[in-house]
């Protein structure tokens, strides 16, 4: 379809005398919103869930990976390594490679989500167990903690913080990253933004696509914050 303007005829036609001027179109309209609020809450749920989904399972490849690191050391850098290559592939290019595989399904979209927020949380992870002080450590092996009770009550909560600064930045660029899974047909409020650009750029649409991209980004970015101030409540104290 043409763009708004965009072709030479529509510029010659419009020109001439008495001739109707272009059609209105506003870069906000409630109109539109009034009129597409249930697309808009399917494409919210659908933004929702796939972010969702891929955080959760880079979080469950994350930790596991970081554990097992920790316990053969010689393992960091192939594994950084293997992340980062998978963090550097353009993510057009990942969808169309994991299409053949997934079909064009939301676990297209997540599969590809979930590598790229893989390494953001695995680094930081890898990060926060480091941070425990020895004379932590020492105390701890002093009152009789195993290694399993040295992790869990002592390093993860010690590395909570940096392990939820991970999370929120993966968090925040998988809300935007699923707008390319339009291209497969689940991209959530990238759906909208896309049928927008094939809508005579229809700049309404567009435009609320982008906000409520914006919107769920922040939103999600505070929920996490309020999370990390719940699970660390000793913070508030010192």
């Amino acid at each position: 379809m043409i763009g708004v303007g965009a072709h030479p005829m529509v510029a010659a036609l419009t020109a001439l005398p008495g001739a109707p001027g272009p059609a209105p179109n506003p870069w906000f309209s409630w109109a539109y919103l009034t009129a597409n609020v249930d697309t808009l809450a399917r494409a919210a749920r659908e933004h929702l869930l796939i972010t969702a989904a891929s955080v959760l399972l880079a979080c469950l490849l994350s930790i596991p990976l970081a554990l097992l690191v920790r316990r053969l050391p010689r393992l960091q850098v192939p594994v950084l390594a293997v992340a980062g290559l998978l963090y550097t592939i353009p993510s057009m290019a990942l969808i169309a490679g994991l299409w053949p595989w997934l079909g064009l399904s939301p676990w297209t979209v997540i599969a590809a989500l979930t590598l790229y927020a893989l390494l953001v949380i695995l680094r930081n992870v890898l990060v926060g167990l480091d941070l425990t002080p020895p004379e932590v450590m020492d105390a701890a092996r002093g009152l009789g903690y195993t290694s399993g009770q040295l992790l869990w009550r002592v390093q993860l909560p010690w590395a909570t913080p940096t392990i939820m600064a991970g999370i929120r930045i993966a968090t925040v660029s998988t809300v935007g990253l699923v707008t390319i899974g339009a291209l497969v047909g689940h991209g959530g409020f990238g759906t909208i933004i896309l049928g927008g650009f094939v809508s005579n750029f229809y700049h309404a649409q567009i435009m609320a696509g982008t906000i409520a991209v914006i919107a769920l980004a922040l939103l999600l970015e505070a929920a996490l914050v309020l999370t990390e101030r719940t699970l660390t409540p000793w913070r508030e104290r010192t």
